[in-house]
């Protein structure tokens, strides 16, 4: 494919071309998958470095307390590794309306009672075994001196950790561990991390069975029993990181891969699958028509995402039912081109987180993200190990009636979502969008850009972006043409604008495919929304 590499967006980032290459959101990890590159490593190897490394310097994204997802393409075929933890054996509805009382709908927000197992470092482990050159432990040795040594806090993550203070500073561990100064950092603060140095080098020694099985592990459930937490050994000793298909939906002759449920990564295919019954090339790209399309796809795609989609085990419809074409083709006929609607789910019956992407010159492409959900997750910071947990509890619903109800060793309902583009069988792009709900709406939409219009990948990372949140409820990004806000309002979206990229409109990395990866190699992004950057040699 042919792109236009002249941007009409406002940039502080060109299109990086190299024959291996990382993005992600901050530079110095995307220079640490470089450097196990040249080491003699593979996408994966690279991958897993960068990971790591982010977990120390976008921790208010992440942190080794995160759940993780991958797509790769090994060479040959598509593979995709589901990392989100299970809950503890212990939560039920009526453990949680016991504790929080009977109007509770979700699990807390924070706390320990948001926590289920953390994935991430058995993805790490994971991939590396099945697809890793290096030894595991060389893959960690970026990260451990990073958090020994320290780095200044760059503007985008001091904002967000500044930003999270007020709010989680009294949680257990976290002032500890994210306060060495007494306050939320300033712009090039030092930062060191001694207790991720520790947990680093005893995953990187066992493999990671230090943290599901060793003395993180024990040291995870004292924090636990001591604030109120009911996550225990058992919890993380008997949870698997699990192989899965990808499921997929074809659009302008290529084909869009997800992460099956309990992820939403459907919403993103049938999104496409909708507007794959609109001519969208001849609309023009910044139209109001052509926003007013996506929007509404994307408000049905959710409508039953949010419905039907949990952990597989409990779902009462199937993937292939909530993509079945003629379904699809019926959902497209309800958009009214003229007129914003608030869509409810149909039936198939009848018919804060991190992204980054690696690629290597032998072909091998790695679409990975990992996250603690709300920012710093839960709040609470083991502090001997300085693992920061998640909150991806607070995805349950209490509501029995509900797939995504609360059990024993079940996944939530999981926001993060890596994506793999093909055509005809062959790798052609590695991406993905980070930000909740923001991730298959940023999908489509960067989708859209590219397939449709022929904007390359920087360009279409650079544009302007729309969220929508519920009913007629929709967010504009500060950028975007006072026109095209007024012309949405008049078809009756209800508009908001808002000036924060970071929190509202998540951040891109994007990888593809120039041709063959030894000889053309591939052209990179990486969203100016964040610190990051695209490396490559």
């Amino acid at each position: 494919m042919k792109f236009d590499y002249a941007n009409p967006y406002t940039s502080t980032r060109i299109p990086v071309f190299a024959r291996n290459v990382v993005s992600t959101s901050h530079p110095l990890a995307a220079q640490a998958g470089l450097r196990i590159l040249q080491q003699g490593g593979n996408a994966v190897d690279a991958a897993v470095a960068t990971a790591a490394v982010m977990t120390l310097v976008e921790p208010v994204s992440n942190g080794l307390g995160s759940d993780s997802f991958c797509i790769l393409w090994d060479g040959e075929r598509l593979h995709g590794l589901n990392a989100s933890g299970c809950s503890p054996e212990t939560w039920t509805p009526e453990y949680f309306r016991r504790k929080y009382g009977n109007n509770a709908a979700t699990p807390p927000q924070r706390g320990m009672d948001s926590v289920t197992v953390p994935g991430a470092v058995g993805s790490w482990v994971m991939l590396s075994e099945h697809f890793g050159k290096l030894p595991f432990e060389d893959l960690m040795a970026p990260a451990i001196e990073i958090a020994e040594r320290g780095y200044l806090v760059p503007p985008v993550v001091q904002q967000k950790w500044a930003a999270a203070t007020p709010i989680l500073q009294s949680h257990p561990g976290f002032a500890q561990t994210f306060l060495p100064w007494g306050r939320a950092p300033q712009v090039g603060d030092l930062f060191k991390f001694p207790a991720a140095a520790r947990a680093l080098k005893a995953i990187a020694a066992t493999k990671g069975d230090a943290f599901y099985s060793g003395e993180i592990a024990e040291a995870i459930e004292r924090f636990s029993n001591a604030n109120g937490g009911s996550l225990k050994v058992r919890d993380l000793s008997n949870w698997r990181p699990e192989w899965v298909e990808p499921i997929s939906q074809t659009y302008r002759g290529h084909t869009l891969h997800e992460i099956p449920p309990n992820g939403q990564g459907i919403a993103a295919l049938i999104a496409l699958g909708i507007l794959e019954h609109f001519d969208m090339a001849s609309i023009p790209v910044d139209s109001v028509a052509a926003q007013h399309l996506q929007i509404e796809a994307m408000k049905l795609a959710f409508a039953d995402t949010y419905r039907y989609v949990s952990d597989p085990s409990s779902m009462e419809l199937s993937p292939l039912q909530m993509l079945d074409g003629a379904y699809l083709a019926s959902r497209a006929k309800l958009i009214n081109v003229k007129k914003a609607q608030d869509f409810k789910a149909g039936n198939p019956v009848k018919g804060g987180t991190i992204y980054l992407t690696a690629a290597d010159e032998r072909g091998m492409m790695v679409s990975f993200i990992q996250s603690n959900y709300m920012g710093f997750g839960s709040g609470c910071v083991e502090p001997e190990f300085g693992i920061s947990l998640q909150n991806r509890g607070h995805g349950f619903t209490l509501d029995e009636k509900h797939p995504n109800v609360v059990e024993p060793r079940k996944r939530p309902f999981h926001t993060i979502i890596p994506a793999f583009l093909t055509k005809d069988g062959k790798p052609v792009m590695s991406f993905g969008v980070m930000g909740g709900n923001m991730q298959p709406q940023g999908h489509m939409q960067t989708l859209v850009r590219m397939l449709d219009h022929g904007q390359n990948p920087q360009a279409a990372c650079d544009a302007p972006r729309w969220r929508f949140n519920s009913g007629l409820e929709i967010n504009a990004e500060g950028s975007m043409d006072p026109a095209m806000v007024q012309g949405l309002g008049e078809l009756g979206h209800q508009v908001e604008v808002i000036n924060d990229s970071y929190q509202d409109f998540g951040a891109g990395q994007f990888i593809w495919r120039a041709g063959d990866p030894a000889v053309e190699g591939y052209v990179a992004a990486s969203d100016a929304r964040r610190d990051g950057q695209a490396a490559g040699y």
